[in-house]
């Protein structure tokens, strides 16, 4: 099975060295960010993911998280990725600060759809080389060429 993620990533949605104080913070930050990008409200996205994070932690271990929400208003499943200027507590399985967030947003009629996805996702965030590599990665095009299979985007 491919390990390419490029269908759910949003190039726009990449930030390095996003500052967030708390999960709260961040989550409103991720909304604000997502909102025009995708032609939703940002207090939608940010109280999804609140709502989401109730259920229990997305905090993945390995200082990382997977807080995930469906969205009214998307045409499709889409992911942000935010590694963080300074980690935070996510209250993770593992209790280690986070600092590299890969949110996913699905239509609420995406059922199935959304689990695969968030499995594809949490699949390639075991890998322990990789995550070390996004912690390392300079911009936002060497982020998604470490998660997709094209490399680097196109310029043209």
């Amino acid at each position: 099975m491919s390990s390419d993620l490029s269908d759910l990533l949003v190039p726009e949605l990449i930030v390095v060295g996003m500052p967030a104080a708390s999960k709260k913070a961040l989550f409103a930050q991720i909304g604000a960010l997502v909102a025009p990008v995708l032609g939703v409200e940002a207090r939608g996205v940010s109280e999804g993911l609140a709502a989401r994070e109730k259920d229990g932690s997305t905090g993945f271990g390995g200082g990382v998280a997977i807080p995930h929400a469906r969205v009214a208003g998307l045409p499709r499943i889409a992911v942000a990725i935010a590694r963080l200027a300074q980690p935070i507590d996510f209250g993770s399985v593992d209790d280690a600060p986070v600092d590299v967030v890969v949110a996913m947003f699905s239509p609420p009629q995406a059922g199935g759809l959304h689990l695969k996805a968030l499995a594809r996702v949490a699949r390639r965030l075991r890998d322990r080389a990789l995550v070390a590599k996004l912690r390392g990665a300079g911009s936002p095009d060497a982020i998604y060429a470490l998660l997709s299979d094209h490399g680097v985007r196109d310029a043209a």
